[in-house]
């Protein structure tokens, strides 16, 4: 069976938006939202979980070839770190995701299919997806409890008063294991079946995993929904500063910013003992006074053993989100006598560019050492310094 490393994401951007349309808007994909077209703040959500793989997208027919060509341009000026791939829709969304499936590479064993009019998706939900699917999930929702009361009515009256405490509102990305979702497509395209998400497709055949959703992760639908788009709130410059260091000796491979170093002394950590993400982690903390990484994630507990640093950060960027935090640039300083840093030094920063969701020309990383002096120029450890810049709204 395909491990859920082998995940691939399909954003579905082919609808007409006919209620936005009514409204002179056009298509709500297309609509520009903080200098980028809303399907691509999916994008870079989702290119911000290390376990996605690639992306497809899935336009109008008729957008195809002038929607090629501007996914190509985001993705070199943003250094999107990702393939992807752009093919047409249907008639209906569940045509535009058979499409979409269709264009999924062959290694591609698991599959997140995700509405680009849900543009405000947070990277720690995509993550919880894929770890529901590392429990052996082959169908994963996110879900919100209903708080209104929910009446099915028919011809004016109220028919029945549904039971609010089983309801939820369904929201995507959704995940599968992709032969599950194939199958569910072509059985539905010869019966004729029609669904309104993937989930209703596959449930009949096979049971499927709720998790925890977002109430921040709704849907523009209607010309009212723009308000959501617009930023009404003050916003302040802000920094934050963080440093970390490691012994070496120790079992676990170096890392840097995510990118394993061949070769490198092993560290001494709880963690995977990436002290530049442990440093940029510290540093995203105290942009909004959230004390420090330690504190979140302490090597106390056993949950964090040998722990992804990169997943741990991506949990301390979700934080810093929900207070209103935006990260424009980052800073990066290791101190080392060894390994030689210079080597790796592009592909540490497309990672970390990556992770932070920005342009690989926001992110500067730099090496020095201690010429032969103290604890890094004796090669006994290994320092890193994190400088970050960002906006905050209050």
């Amino acid at each position: 069976m395909p491990h859920s490393t082998d995940i691939w994401a399909v954003i579905v951007a082919a609808g007409s938006g006919s209620r936005l349309a009514s409204a002179g808007l056009g298509p709500k994909q297309y609509l520009r939202w903080r200098g980028a077209p809303l399907f691509w703040h999916s994008a870079r959500t989702l290119a911000r979980v290390a376990r996605v793989r690639g992306l497809v997208f899935v336009f109008p027919p008729a957008d195809v070839p002038a929607m090629r060509e501007e996914v190509a341009e985001l993705a070199r000026t943003e250094g999107l770190g990702l393939p992807w791939r752009v093919t047409g829709g249907g008639a209906r969304r569940q045509d535009s995701v058979r499409l979409g499936l269709a264009a999924l590479p062959s290694e591609c064993g698991f599959v997140l299919v995700h509405d680009a009019a849900r543009p405000f998706a947070s990277a720690a939900l995509v993550q919880r997806l894929v770890d529901a699917l590392d429990r052996g999930g082959r169908a994963v929702i996110p879900a919100v409890a209903v708080k209104d009361t929910v009446k099915r009515v028919a011809g004016g009256f109220v028919g029945e008063t549904l039971p609010r405490a089983e309801l939820a509102a369904v929201q995507t990305p959704q995940a599968f294991a992709r032969g599950v979702l194939e199958t569910a497509h072509a059985e539905a395209l010869t019966r004729g079946l029609e669904a309104t998400d993937d989930a209703s497709l596959v449930e009949a055949g096979c049971p499927v995993v709720v998790i925890e959703g977002e109430e921040s992760n709704v849907k523009v639908t209607t010309a009212e929904d723009l308000a959501l788009l617009r930023d009404e709130r003050r916003t302040i410059p802000c920094s934050g500063w963080g440093y970390d260091v490691h012994r070496y000796g120790g079992e676990r491979p170096l890392v840097l910013g995510g990118v394993p170093l061949p070769g490198g002394p092993g560290v001494v950590a709880h963690s995977d003992g990436d002290v530049l993400l442990h440093a940029l982690a510290d540093a995203v903390l105290g942009t909004f006074g959230g004390g420090d990484i330690g504190q979140h994630f302490p090597d106390t507990d056993p949950r964090w053993a040998g722990a992804d640093s990169a997943v741990l950060f991506l949990e301390v960027l979700a934080k810093a989100r929900a207070a209103g935090v935006e990260v424009v640039q980052a800073d990066l300083t290791v101190v080392a006598q060894v390994p030689k840093i210079s080597p790796h030094r592009e592909a540490i920063a497309a990672n970390v560019a990556n992770l932070l969701g920005l342009p690989r020309a926001r992110v500067n990383v730099k090496a020095t050492t201690e010429e032969g002096l103290g604890f890094t120029g004796e090669k006994r450890g290994i320092k890193a310094v994190a400088l970050v810049s960002a906006l905050r709204s209050l």
